[in-house]
């Protein structure tokens, strides 16, 4: 019996299980992707690929073997373990200055300027970005050419003291009529930049001192929150030339696997109306009426128009500041994710619709700009089971009592169960049969170029969210330090891996290749995309070395102005609405 003819208990093949679950759920991502859907169905075991997927499934066991003790990876980790408080130090300078995507001014600087100290060479503006970098070290032949990711943009409103179990904003503005918070590491990324940057480092040292062939490229990634860095550098052609792509996460768990994502699309609506006064609305084009419009809209799609694998939500960024001024001018941005390119764009082009009827009923004018765009993630089984060998063979991470009892405060201001953080590594399983949705990356659009390897560490503890306060608590907290270290020691060590085992690299790009043979990745990003970039400091320039504008770019950008007129309310009425007599 053929690894595509398993049976599953029903006593039906799992191709015709597929097909099954196809036909009876109108607008499932399973069956038809093997012919409809391309994308979806090469990023998943639903490509039913003999040599990708288990022959059994269930009782699948991932190889022990994979994972060589070795003199270089001894130097690796031993250097993480002599610089722990580089590593530590890094995180907590990014974590303090919690900056916003496309201006992390000190944040990249901090990363890039750690990675020159210790003998990169660093290239700034990646694919026209500013706060975007390069970092390169090579030695010997400089082949294989490995690379990592480092991010370090933060969140709005995320702001929280680190350690504190309790809600408390370090960062607040006060206002009476709207207090906000500031930006916060509710997505771990000051760890993930300096986990990448350290195991870069480690890795390094190692091919130094064991005279190890290859070159490392560490790419500095500006805006992953609003998926925009990876997705323009890719289009760009930065992440031409390489092997293999090692890369992670911060999560509620010690795992990895090659599981696909979500596909996403990124636009931001603007609607333009009139003046008016709240006392007296009459003749107003209201642009806030336009975005409530849209946002109720779009909320009659989810019952009816999303599949199970679909994410919709949105965020109104500039309407009304007080009852009684009506805004010329409101924004709305949305995100539309679905399972594959093609079916996250069917879903935003209702999304475009909703915003047009909103417009039409409003009497304002609506314009879109196309912020983002993401394909579905494509994972590497052979690059998976590296990352897990290694995984365990390091080990989990063993938090302190201090650690856990703050884990276990936190879940219980959530309100979840306290159970703390977790100290297992999550069994290697393959990607579920029908794929159910999720998150996105522009990660994804490497793993389209070039074999990529993910993994996440127990970096919050299981039951609090990721984008919350919660996850900034723990960034710079000792919990998130020894997760971030760890991290550390588990990509430098699937990494000296790659350098070190060819035919495990080999393997990789075969299925790299099998994967991607009737798929040719196309960017999302229209033709005449317009970076959303903001203009850097002097400082930053001449520190960087850069010029503004960047080439290519327009500045000052075209501005959203307002030229709408008021509404005509037909013909004056006569005081009395009637007919005069004769």
């Amino acid at each position: 019996m053929c690894d595509t003819d398993h049976l599953e208990p029903s006593g039906m093949n799992r191709r015709d299980l597929l097909g099954l679950l196809g036909a009876a759920g109108a607008g499932l991502a399973v069956a038809p992707v093997l012919t409809s859907d391309p994308a979806l169905a090469a990023a998943s075991d639903l490509a039913l690929d003999p040599k990708t997927m288990p022959a059994d499934p269930v009782n699948y066991e991932p190889p022990t073997a994979l994972a060589i003790d070795s003199q270089a990876k001894d130097s690796a980790i031993s250097w993480i373990d002599r610089n722990e408080h580089r590593i530590v130090g890094l995180n907590d300078r990014i974590w303090e200055y919690a900056e916003p995507s496309l201006a992390e001014w000190n944040s990249s600087w901090a990363e890039a300027d750690f990675l020159q100290a210790n003998g990169f060479t660093i290239k700034w503006g990646a694919g026209g970005m500013p706060t975007a970098f390069v970092a390169t070290f090579s030695h010997g032949t400089g082949k294989p050419v490995i690379g990592f990711s480092g991010e370090y943009d933060a969140l709005p409103g995320l702001s929280q003291e680190k350690g504190n179990p309790q809600h408390s904003p370090l960062v607040y503005h006060h206002d009476p009529y709207a207090p906000t918070y500031g930006f916060g590491h509710g997505c771990g990324h000051c760890a993930l930049g300096a986990a990448a940057a350290g195991a870069a480092v480690a890795t390094a040292t190692a091919m130094r001192a064991r005279n190890l062939d290859g070159t490392i490229k560490f790419f500095g990634s500006t805006a992953e929150e609003q998926l925009v860095g990876k997705s323009v550098a890719v289009r760009a052609g930065v992440y031409k030339g390489l092997d293999a792509f090692v890369d992670w996460h911060p999560s509620s768990g010690n795992s990895t696997s090659w599981s696909s994502s979500n596909a996403m699309y990124s636009i931001a609506f603007h609607f333009l109306g009139t003046d008016g006064h709240g006392g007296s609305p009459l003749a107003t084009r209201s642009s806030q009426d336009a975005v409530t419009a849209m946002a109720m809209l779009t909320e009659y799609l989810r019952e009816s128009d999303q599949a199970h694998t679909a994410r919709m939500h949105y965020a109104i960024r500039q309407t009304g500041q007080a009852p009684n001024v009506f805004p010329t001018l409101s924004s709305i941005w949305y995100y539309a994710r679905e399972g594959s390119p093609e079916r996250a764009k069917i879903l935003m082009d209702k999304i475009i619709k909703c915003g047009e009827a909103a417009a039409m009923a409003t009497g304002t004018r609506m314009q879109y700009r196309i912020m983002g765009g993401v394909w579905n993630q494509l994972g590497n089984k052979r690059g998976a089971e590296l990352m897990y060998a290694n995984m365990t063979q390091i080990g989990a991470p063993k938090f302190s009592a201090q650690d856990q009892a703050f884990g276990k405060a936190l879940q219980r201001s959530n309100g979840t169960a306290e159970t703390g953080f977790s100290e297992t590594i999550t069994e290697l399983r393959p990607p579920a049969t029908v794929f159910m949705g999720g998150g996105s990356t522009d990660v994804a659009d490497i793993s389209w170029q070039v074999p990529t390897i993910g993994m996440g560490t127990a970096h919050q503890p299981g039951g609090t969210k990721n984008h919350s306060w919660h996850h900034t608590a723990t960034a710079a907290s000792h919990a998130g330090h020894l997760t971030t270290l760890i991290a550390a020691k588990y990509l430098a060590a699937t990494t000296i891996d790659l350098l070190t085992q060819p035919t495990v690299l080999g393997e990789m790009k075969d299925e790299f290749d099998r994967r991607t043979a009737k798929i040719k990745w196309k960017s999302l990003l229209p033709g005449d995309y317009e970076l959303p970039l903001y203009e850097p400091p002097k400082w930053f320039l001449e520190r960087t070395g850069q010029s503004w504008p960047p080439p290519g770019v327009k500045w000052p950008p075209r501005r959203v102005v307002s030229t709408e007129t008021a509404p005509d309310l037909g013909p004056a009425l006569p005081p009395s609405n009637l007919p005069p007599l004769d």
